[in-house]
């Protein structure tokens, strides 16, 4: 008898991305990045705003030249987001500068 259980969190279903782990590489430069902004805001090399509007521009390049190097929708939605809720982590700090 057939097993009618379905697990919607199952990646090895037809497809579906498989499940791998976070790029070292990738999440090494996501870090050494961000301490770069926080430590260029803290030594008032940029602003806050500053801060914010470089992300912006990066989650926009992103958007619009992913899918030309060769990035699949979900690699490229996943960067996005990323650099979204860096830029979304500064903003309260804008009321503060």
């Amino acid at each position: 008898m057939a097993d009618l259980r379905s697990n919607d969190n199952d990646s090895k279903r037809a497809g579906s991305e498989p499940t791998r782990e976070p790029d070292a590489y990738g999440q090494a430069a996501m870090l050494l990045v961000e301490s770069l902004i926080h430590a260029l805001i803290a030594r008032s090399v940029i602003s806050v705003v500053d801060a914010v509007e470089i992300v912006g521009v990066a989650a926009e390049v992103k958007e619009e030249i992913g899918l030309e190097l060769g990035d699949g929708p979900a690699t490229m939605q996943r960067s996005v987001t990323l650099l979204r809720a860096i830029s979304a982590s500064l903003k309260p700090d804008i009321e503060r500068e």
